[in-house]
């Protein structure tokens, strides 16, 4: 059982911006309450960035009323009831989605149409998962109309209402059941809600790729991702997603290292290490990768394995030419297949070495060359780039007289 926070004197709750929203919303007699996320991280006593606002007054009075408070007010999803407004003094200004109450009337698993409303229950049951569910106003009194806070209390990830028909509004939801449990779930997943994700797991080919991409990231920085993607596995859940076969215990113990050497949670890093046999094209692919995450994944393929064993000069060199993302990706990695701990002395030394890596700047470049009396092309390429191999080769001692003295040599 979580022992839940009072609300009541949270600091993020008496921010001035968010005060100024709110009375804004409020003035013309209407409500106005905190919804959804702010409000579940809040009572677990955890940080509170995005704040959304949920008001039973129509997108036209919002921008009406927030304007006529002098607020900012920019109509970024009208259909959807949505309107961002801006507030606070300009060193601290900050934006608030506020939504009008709603009810989906007409869905196709990926998007819907919706009507709006002025009842607060109606709104909490179109709501995805009961602890999303909770609201609050600027006192901090919590309004709970689906059960979320005793789910919230245990640790409970249950789906508002049938779990058949939330998926059916919105496929994403399967992901989002996992990610959500991984992030705040505890003991076994709800089985109602499981036995639906594994009955529509086939809809998740219908969903875009970057939908999956977002949703799928946000679940692997949880803390428990590792018991979340094992059930997604067991249950074939993972396989429209990611097709291969899958290292969980590489995972588990990359997790376990990045916690024991206080390293953030990397996704493009747990999804290496997740992955078995999924080249880099394959998943950038799957996940729409970037270009930079697809190059950096590459690089991964190509450095060849790091061991503790290595002498000093050879750490040097590969991250001469590897760079340092990719030696410390590589350390990593290969420090989650072997049987060393996560506070494994040596391994810890590499990543260090690793981590305050600075690169060296040859003393000489082609405009020394050319100063030499050798003119701009191939052959200037090719003796700029022998002298950095020696260079290089020399554990990065060699000074401007020296490379030129070796130039000469090479001529």
């Amino acid at each position: 059982m979580t022992k839940l926070c009072a609300l009541s004197d949270a600091e993020w709750l008496h921010d001035p911006a968010l005060k100024s929203v709110l009375t804004a919303l409020r003035s013309s007699g209407a409500e106005a309450r905190i919804a959804g996320g702010a409000v579940r991280d809040g009572l677990l006593g955890r940080p509170v960035s995005d704040i959304d606002i949920a008001t039973d007054q129509s997108p036209e009075q919002v921008i009406a009323l927030a304007k006529a408070a002098g607020l900012s007010v920019h109509p970024t999803g009208l259909e959807h009831g949505t309107v961002t407004v801006v507030a606070g003094a300009r060193a601290a200004r900050r934006s608030f989605e506020v939504t009008t109450l709603r009810v989906d009337v007409e869905t196709d698993g990926r998007r819907a149409k919706v009507e709006f409303t002025d009842d607060w229950s109606v709104d909490a049951h179109r709501r995805d998962f009961t602890i999303n569910a909770l609201y609050c106003n600027e006192n901090g009194d919590v309004y709970d109309l689906v059960d979320g806070l005793k789910d919230l209390e245990q640790r409970k990830i249950r789906f508002v209402g049938t779990p058949s028909k939330r998926i059916e509004e919105d496929y994403l939801r399967i992901l989002r059941f996992f990610r959500f449990f991984a992030w705040f779930g505890a003991g076994e997943p709800d089985p109602d809600a499981l036995a639906a994700c594994v009955k529509a797991k086939a809809r998740l080919a219908k969903l875009s790729r970057e939908r999956i991409r977002q949703e799928f990231f946000k679940l692997a920085c949880a803390p428990d991702v590792v018991p979340a993607l094992g059930l997604m596995i067991k249950t074939g859940i993972l396989k429209p997603v990611l097709p291969g076969r899958f290292d969980l215990e590489k995972l588990e113990n990359l997790c376990q290292i990045e916690e024991e050497n206080r390293l953030a949670p990397d996704p493009v890093r747990r999804l290496r290490a997740l992955s078995k046999d999924q080249s880099a094209s394959e998943l950038q692919k799957a996940f729409v990768l970037s270009n930079a995450e697809t190059k950096r994944l590459e690089a991964l393929h190509q450095l060849p394995a790091v061991s503790p064993i290595f002498r000093h000069a050879e750490r040097q060199t590969l991250l001469y030419w590897h760079g340092q993302q990719a030696v410390i990706d590589r350390v990593l990695l290969d420090w989650s297949a072997s049987s060393a701990g996560a506070d494994n002395p040596e391994y810890v030394a590499l990543l260090s070495d690793a981590q305050g890596w600075q690169r060296p700047q040859m003393p000489v470049g082609g405009r020394d060359l050319q100063a030499a009396g050798i003119a701009e092309g191939k052959e200037l390429g090719r003796l700029l780039h022998a002298l950095e191999d020696w260079w290089v080769a020399g554990g990065f001692k060699a000074e401007k007289a020296d490379l030129m003295a070796r130039l000469a040599a090479i001529r």
